[in-house]
């Protein structure tokens, strides 16, 4: 005789079981379909290793010339920072200069970083002595440590734009200019 914790494992077995039976056949009548999400995730996960590698070079590596057209595209967009979007490899590379600069022990860690498609969403942290010029404010010595999240927006597997948040008021609490 079934107990009824057998009929239930039985019936989410079945229910398993036509989920998957499902999700198989509705690849059928379209198959591009199935062609066209395996592609979008393959272009993802390249996407995200890619991204992942060049920015751990760039600050932790202090590789500020893979800022290039290799990586990013030519008019790659850091947008709505406090003078207006940032556009164009040169003006991109000079920018994200600032924190190299301006941290010479610089630490950048991506925390996690997913997507779907050709958008990367990005939590990180950053940490580092404020020990040289930073957007033109004199060193302060001060110690920060911040987090926040970057919305990425890839093109023909290159970075195209991102967006970075913040809490620049603890940021800017942290070097002693609040």
């Amino acid at each position: 005789m079934k107990t009824r914790t057998d009929k239930l494992k039985s019936t989410m077995n079945k229910s398993l079981i036509l989920l998957l039976t499902l999700s198989i056949l509705s690849c059928r009548p379209e198959p591009n379909k199935c062609a066209d999400l395996e592609a979008s995730q393959a272009r993802l996960e390249a996407n995200l290793s890619m991204y992942e590698t060049v920015w751990d070079k760039i600050i932790n590596g202090r590789q500020i010339d893979l800022i290039n057209s290799f990586s990013f595209d030519e008019a790659v967009t850091a947008v709505a920072t406090s003078n207006g979007n940032v556009v164009g490899l040169e003006n991109f590379k000079n920018y994200y200069n600032n924190y190299i600069v301006g941290f010479s022990d610089a630490q950048f860690t991506i925390i996690d970083a997913f997507g779907q498609d050709n958008k990367i969403v990005k939590h990180w942290n950053f940490k580092g002595t404020h020990d040289g010029e930073f957007f033109g404010v004199p060193a302060t010595g001060k110690k920060v440590d911040v987090s926040g999240v970057t919305l990425v927006k890839m093109k023909n597997g290159k970075i195209f734009s991102e967006q970075d948040f913040m809490d620049f008021l603890d940021f800017y609490t942290q070097l002693g200019l609040m």
